[in-house]
C-alpha cells in the first residue's frame, strides 16, 4: 500500500533517525498524525532550535548556546583537569554523575583509518593548542570507549601530550558491577587486573 505523500516523507526521514526501522518509522508518523497541532509545532520548533540555536563551544566543543559554553567559563570548576571524550553525550553522562568538576574535550569521533577519519577530522588540534596556551592544565584524563579505534586514539593522544610534561591518564577498566569473572573476555579480566585498588 502506498502511503499519501506527507506520510511517505515523514516515514523516510524517521527511517533516516538511528536505530528506526521501517516499521518504528511508520508506528512514529501515524503517531504524529495523532498529535495535536500544537504539539506538532512545538515538535517542529524544537527540531529547528537544536539547529539554529545551538553552536559548538569554541574552548571545548560541547553544544552550547552561548559561546564559550557555561563549564568553561565556570572558575568553579578545576582549571587543572581536562577530561577528553569522544562526543558530546559523553559530557552529559558525566556531568548527570556529578563527580567529576574538572574541564571536558570534546573529539567528536575516534581514528579510525578504514574509514577515513585521521586526526585532522577531529578536533585534536584544538586539544594541543589548548594545553600549550592553558599553564594551570597538570592532567588530562581520556575517556574513550574500550574499542580499538578508542585504544588507538588513546595512545595517539598520550604520545603528543605526554611529551609537554602534563600527567596523561585513562578511565578505570575491567569488571562491571555484579559481572561472573567466568563470562568476562581475557581482556576484560587483564584490565581489571591491571586497574585493581587497594582495599
Amino acid at each position: 500500500m502506498e502511503y499519501p505523500l506527507p506520510i511517505s516523507r515523514l516515514i523516510d526521514n524517521y527511517m533516516k533517525l538511528p536505530g528506526i526501522g521501517e516499521k518504528t518509522a511508520i508506528r512514529l508518523a501515524f503517531y504524529t498524525l495523532k498529535m495535536s497541532t500544537d504539539d506538532v509545532k512545538d515538535f517542529a520548533s524544537a527540531l529547528q532550535e537544536v539547529k539554529t540555536d545551538l553552536r559548538a563551544c569554541s574552548i571545548c566543543g560541547n553544544i552550547t548556546e552561548a559561546d564559550p559554553c557555561a563549564i568553561c567559563t565556570d572558575n568553579s570548576r578545576d582549571q587543572s583537569t581536562i577530561m577528553v571524550v569522544e562526543q558530546v553525550k559523553d559530557v552529559m553522562a558525566f556531568e548527570q554523575m556529578g563527580e567529576y568538576h574538572g574541564l571536558y574535550h570534546v573529539l567528536n569521533g575516534v581514528l579510525s583509518p578504514l574509514d577515513g577519519v585521521g586526526p585532522s577530522q577531529l578536533n585534536i588540534k584544538s586539544l594541543i593548542k589548548r594545553l600549550q596556551t592553558n599553564d594551570q592544565a597538570r592532567e588530562v584524563i581520556i575517556a574513550l570507549n574500550s574499542t580499538p579505534e578508542g585504544e588507538a586514539t588513546a595512545m595517539y593522544l598520550a604520545k603528543l601530550i605526554k611529551p609537554a610534561g602534563i600527567k596523561v591518564s585513562r578511565l578505570a577498566s575491567g569488571l562491571a558491577v555484579g559481572a561472573d569473572i567466568e563470562y568476562a573476555s581475557a581482556i576484560t579480566l587483564k584490565r581489571a587486573v591491571q586497574g585493581r585498588t587497594n582495599l
